[in-house]
């Protein structure tokens, strides 16, 4: 028999690295964000992401103000949908929402920078369950948020040989 090459056992396999948790949560995030013009149009800005976690800010503007005053509550909820949504994506498998509740404790004012902390509670099979807190610039709770995810087909970017 004719062999072409080195022998088996020294032929040289191509492996791609497996990329680390936080790595995938990062670019999960960066490719959701680029696609995110509803985030990108209220000038939201990520802080802070890991598997599970995310932190996003916005600045509260003259736009966002109701009739009385105060920053309306479909601006928070947008935001604290915002951390919900990056935080239920870290993981490289498409996830929406299913299901999202809101608690307004205090009022949003115009010029103050909220933060919205979402934190992975549950992960089991295709479900997810996240809580969010919306706080203003001086940590003062503004809304709590909770939100229902469900995983559907499809990846954010392929993975080991996975097609998205």
């Amino acid at each position: 028999m004719l062999r072409i090459g080195p022998p088996r056992e020294k032929r040289k396999r191509h492996v791609t690295a497996a990329l680390t948790p936080q790595a995938r949560a990062e670019k999960c995030a960066q490719l959701m964000m680029e696609s995110d013009c509803a985030s990108r149009g209220l000038d939201m800005q990520i802080c802070q992401i890991s598997p599970g976690r995310a932190t996003l800010t916005m600045t509260v503007t003259d736009g966002m103000l109701n009739g009385h005053g105060a920053c309306h509550g479909g601006y928070i909820f947008t935001l604290a949908d915002s951390a919900f949504a990056f935080a239920c994506n870290t993981y490289n498998q498409i996830t929406v929402a299913q299901q999202n509740q809101i608690t307004y404790l205090a009022p949003g004012i115009a010029g103050d920078e909220l933060t919205a902390t979402a934190v992975e509670n549950a992960r089991v099979g295709r479900s997810g369950t996240y809580d969010v807190t919306v706080t203003n610039a001086s940590g003062q709770i503004i809304a709590l948020f909770r939100g229902l995810s469900r995983t559907v087909k499809g990846q954010h970017f392929s993975e080991n040989g996975e097609t998205s």
